[in-house]
């Protein structure tokens, strides 16, 4: 008996025929496993498909017993199907009941066969089904055989997918497909809450054309496209273009190894030319084959390589079929889904149309999550798979207080966050109310509340906000959206704006912080480095390329005239690089002087403490400094050796915890002993649980997003900070046992503190 009786490519022909007709769901997948049974001369042809309670239920049949559809089903990892589900792998026996995992299904009269050939029906990697033939003879079936039957897996899997099938299974139970109802947890990593449409950050190429016309033209295709791949690849490399996709150069050096790997473009043209696959259609076989197997891996390393697999997939689909570019334009009530994002990236898109943000990575500290929270974009991240889960076009809810994504909702459920949204509004009310009181505490301390900003759109929610001031304007934003450095003017327009819409109010300017994950794309950098977020970033790089840091702070001093500055300088990790810093201001008022320039009203330098080594020099830096600002996220980060973007060990560590709070202590007690204010403006004042924390240890100025404000005003104005103080003094000592997140929770439980 020989292989395919007419090979693959004329049963693709007829399938594509078959689908074609004017004929019901079951009729369909009837006639699909007469058409593999008679072209591949099996006795028998069977569809499993997978259930949503993760039950392989019997589809359609040639050759077994008819009365078994939908009565026979397998559990996943049950007998020879479950396996093959389970594992996403073929399985081809010439004598299937001598196989330790055959498991016999009464009724089916499947006894009779011996030879066994099954294969995963596999989209993005999921398993949807098990596709199988099985003869009388004991055989292996050749190369081919399973070639064709692992094609033919590709199609019924769209069948699949688009629900077609969906009624189809026993009663009271739903096909596993992408069209149902699905409820995922992440982590909350801004407030609020998203109801929209999915925009995929990355949209998925969707094949269509799975024949190939001329296989010889395809396989052409397919490498013109590898090349141009493997070029615009190594132009990244060499121009050190890492952060224009928000990865690292370990990612693109991954890519690369990928896209030179011959057995991967080995497997891509046999799919075209033993299959008879078009390149899009033999691209996304060998992924979804490929997807599969490193699925299966427990090695951390590689389940991370998957990402990399998945992203130069997806860039090849796109060279092929011509999606090169990006388009930012957006729906009304957009919810964009990605598996990561560089800050820049989001402020892409337009923010008036944009309701949410949904990520497989991220973590609460990352740069991409601070923007969001700028934005007061609801945000979720850690959300494991959703790329692949989700549709361009599917409805979508983001919860960013619990962490909650609910994709493709229940009408119950959507209209229970219809009623939240008004609950929240009545809440937003309540708090905008707020506005004009004083952030007081019952027994007379002030706590002065600012906000972060970086934009211009951020002006509106400060006025709404009613703080006191903007604690930390982040300028790379203005770089960061930028196709080039910003000129002069252009810096100094900005600021100017910046410091009219606050209305007298105190603005402190934060040089650029770049480096680490926020590299320009148009700044060239001569060296990578292993490890960038501690290496050539923020001060230092201003230090060495002095024209970059002049200009900034000359447009500064430009904007500022006749008004106070306040700018400080990030990343110091010596007090020497703050006094190089401190001169080079010195140098432009010198220069402008000369230029008939308004000097400043009054000029405040400051340093960001965030590089633990200040903690040792913390006496010198108060004695040259105007004022300090705290940036807890790196200051934690570089303290307990927690990367603040790696969410495997970001949630691991606890900011509240003793040793932490008695480093910020010690700011806060020196800042009040020589008399320079301190403001901690990292992720840490964001919430009113933190917040009583450092009002406690001693901080009278807190930054945070505009959102934050009113719920932590509110907490403010409910507590007497004499009683906490005398609550956490002995954790901090280490005579309390209870963690201080645990002491914290109790107090604001039993004096009736808000703390959302």
């Amino acid at each position: 008996m020989r292989g395919a009786l007419s090979g693959p490519r004329v049963l693709l022909r007829r399938l594509r025929e078959v689908m074609a007709e004017p004929i019901s769901a079951q009729g369909r997948l009837d006639k699909i496993v007469q058409t593999i049974a008679a072209n591949m001369v099996a006795e028998v042809c069977s569809l499993y498909v997978l259930r949503a309670d993760g039950v392989l239920e019997l589809f359609a049949t040639e050759g077994l017993n008819r009365e078994a559809v939908h009565k026979a089903s397998l559990k996943l990892g049950q007998g020879l199907v479950g396996m093959i589900a389970a594992e996403a792998s073929v399985l081809n026996l010439p004598d299937a009941q001598e196989h330790p995992a055959f498991s016999y299904i009464p009724g089916t009269d499947e006894e009779a066969y011996h030879s066994f050939l099954g294969v995963p029906i596999l989209r993005a990697g999921r398993t949807l089904g098990v596709l199988v033939v099985q003869n009388r003879a004991r055989k292996s079936y050749s190369d081919e055989e399973e070639e064709a039957l692992q094609t033919t897996g590709m199609i019924i899997a769209e069948i699949i997918a688009s629900g077609q099938v969906s009624g189809l299974a026993s009663a009271q139970q739903t096909v596993l497909d992408l069209a149902r109802p699905m409820h995922l947890e992440g982590s909350a990593l801004s407030d609020g809450v998203g109801l929209g449409h999915v925009v995929l950050h990355e949209p998925r190429v969707v094949v269509t054309n799975f024949i190939a016309e001329d296989p010889d033209k395809e396989v052409q295709r397919l490498n013109s496209a590898i090349a141009n791949l493997r070029l615009s690849i190594d132009d990244m490399i060499e121009r050190g273009e890492v952060a224009h996709h928000g990865e690292h150069r370990d990612v693109l050096e991954a890519y690369r190894m990928f896209a030179y790997d011959r057995g991967w473009a080995r497997r891509m043209e046999e799919a075209i030319l033993r299959s008879g696959l078009s390149a899009e259609a033999a691209v996304e076989r060998v992924q979804s084959d490929t997807r599969a197997r490193m699925q299966r891996q427990t090695d951390p390393y590689l389940l991370e390589r998957l990402h990399d697999f998945d992203d130069l997939t997806y860039r090849l689909l796109r060279e092929l079929m011509g999606k090169t570019g990006k388009d930012k334009a957006l729906p009304d009530n957009a919810i964009i889904v990605a598996r990561t994002m560089g800050a820049a990236e989001l402020l892409d898109y337009d923010r008036t149309r944009l309701r949410g943000l949904v990520l497989e990575e991220g973590a609460a500290t990352s740069h991409v999550a601070i923007v969001a929270r700028a934005l007061s974009i609801a945000t979720v991240g850690q959300v494991p798979n959703v790329v692949s889960l989700a549709e361009n076009g599917d409805s979508i809810i983001v919860d960013g207080e619990s962490g909650f994504v609910h994709l493709r909702p229940p009408g119950d459920v959507e209209q229970a966050y219809v009623t939240k949204v008004r609950f929240r509004a009545r809440r937003q009310e309540r708090y905008r109310q707020l506005r004009f009181k004083e952030p007081v505490t019952l027994d007379g301390t002030r706590i002065a509340l600012n906000i972060n900003a970086g934009l211009l759109f951020d002006l509106p929610h400060f006025d709404e906000s009613g703080a006191d001031g903007i604690g930390l304007f982040r300028t790379e934003l203005q770089f960061m959206i930028a196709s080039a450095f910003p000129k002069l003017g252009q810096q100094t327009e900005l600021y100017s704006r910046i410091l009219d819409g606050a209305g007298g109010r105190p603005v402190t300017f934060r040089t650029l912080d770049i480096g680490g994950d926020k590299v320009l794309p148009y700044l060239t950098r001569s060296v990578q480095e292993e490890n960038p977020a501690m290496g050539w970033r923020a001060l230092r790089l201003g230090l060495d390329r002095p024209v970059i840091l002049r200009t900034q702070v000359r447009a500064i001093l430009k904007a500022a005239a006749g008004r106070e500055a306040k700018i400080m300088f990030p990343m110091v990790s010596t007090v020497d690089e703050y006094r190089r810093a401190r001169e080079m201001v010195h140098r432009e008022l010198a220069f402008l002087a000369k230029h008939n320039y308004t000097p400043p009203s009054q000029l405040k330098l400051g340093a960001m403490i965030e590089v633990p080594s200040l903690l040792f020099e913390i006496d010198e830096l108060m004695g040259e400094v105007d004022f300090v600002s705290v940036g807890s996220n790196d200051l934690f980060q570089f303290m307990l050796a927690v990367d603040r973007g790696n969410a495997k060990v970001s949630s691991r560590f606890d900011p509240l915890s003793a040793p932490f709070m008695r480093a910020l202590r010690v700011i806060a007690s020196k800042s009040a002993e020589y008399g320079k204010p301190a403001t901690l403006c990292g992720e840490l004042a964001g919430t009113p649980l933190s917040a009583m924390a450092l009002m406690a240890i001693g901080f009278r100025s807190i930054s945070m997003a505009a959102t934050s404000i009113g719920p932590v005003k509110d907490m403010i104005r409910s507590v007497n900070l004499g009683e906490l103080r005398a609550v956490i003094e002995p954790a901090l000592a280490g005579r309390e046992g209870l963690p201080l997140r645990k002491l914290l929770q109790d107090f604001a439980e039993a004096n009736d503190i808000p703390l959302n």
